[in-house]
């Protein structure tokens, strides 16, 4: 590693501390123009781009990623424009590394948020069992139906322990007992690791940045420390509504877990389907 790289990584390395919003070590973020113009990088970024964070700003995306990968992308976020959701592509190759990503893109505020982590290859496995799951529900009904979507949520995901809120009813699966919870007002949607350090965004002026709706946005310095008191290391929360009601899908982990775009994916369709379910419980109740 030459010296230049060495300085990138040693700026990539420091605290991350509130105010700045910064993304999960491990993870990546471009923060682009409509256009896909770089507005903000992760500092880390040279170790998927090959290039400093500073040369990407102002710069076309296309400048630094293959045609076909830019092309594939540009083309799903078409279908994804005017929406609140999330668009994501698996085992992409952004470069002539031969290593895969996994990618998020979502357009917050006039802006794209495009996330990428290692690709972990499940390849449609963890939506073929989503049908399964909410159909061995059919038959459930008030407590019952909130207890067997915990449970299914956790089968689904295989994090330790599954908390299910919906308004001021509650339900719980968990494998082992955890000392107590953490309020979720704030948290990030993904924490791989509550250890591990935080990478900044540059420029590091967060002034009208999108960043903060990222899936691995860093958790602030408080969080972490809370998180890992009551025994949790990752945290995966699935927020969905329900009769009018804001629910959630929160999903805790005692060890890290790497962070999965298609388990995120699958876990929200759950979440919807299960939305339906409840629909259908209180129509009949």
């Amino acid at each position: 590693m030459d010296i230049v790289e060495d300085i990138v990584s040693e700026m990539a390395a420091e605290q991350c501390t509130a105010p700045a919003v910064c993304i999960q070590q491990g993870a990546y973020l471009l923060e682009l123009s409509l256009d896909w113009i770089v507005l903000r990088a992760s500092e880390n970024i040279h170790q998927l781009l090959g290039e400093s964070h500073v040369t990407l700003i102002d710069e076309p995306l296309g400048k630094f990623v293959h045609s076909q990968a830019l092309h594939d992308l540009r083309n799903l976020f078409s279908k994804l424009s005017g929406t609140t959701g999330i668009g994501r592509a698996f085992a992409v190759r952004l470069t002539d590394d031969p290593d895969l990503v996994d990618i998020a893109f979502q357009q917050v505020d006039g802006r794209v948020l495009l996330e990428a982590v290692p690709s972990v290859g499940c390849f449609g496995e963890c939506f073929g069992s989503v049908g399964g799951l909410i159909a061995g529900l059919a038959n459930s009904k008030g407590q019952a139906l909130l207890d067997g979507g915990a449970r299914r949520m956790r089968a689904l995901t295989g994090y330790d322990r599954v908390i299910l809120s919906c308004g001021d009813r509650r339900a719980e699966s968990s494998r082992g007992a955890f000392s107590g919870s953490v309020d979720p007002a704030e948290l990030p949607i993904l924490i791989a690791n509550t250890a591990a350090p935080a990478v900044h965004l540059f420029p590091r002026d967060d002034e009208d940045s999108a960043a903060l709706a990222a899936l691995l946005r860093a958790a602030d310095d408080a969080a972490g420390p809370k998180l890992e008191g009551t025994g949790v290391r990752a945290l995966l929360r699935i927020p969905f509504g329900a009769d009018g009601l804001n629910c959630e899908f929160r999903c805790e982990s005692r060890s890290p877990r790497d962070p999965n775009f298609e388990l995120h994916a699958a876990a929200e369709l759950f979440a919807q389907m299960f939305a339906m379910r409840l629909a259908i419980d209180e129509a009949s109740g």
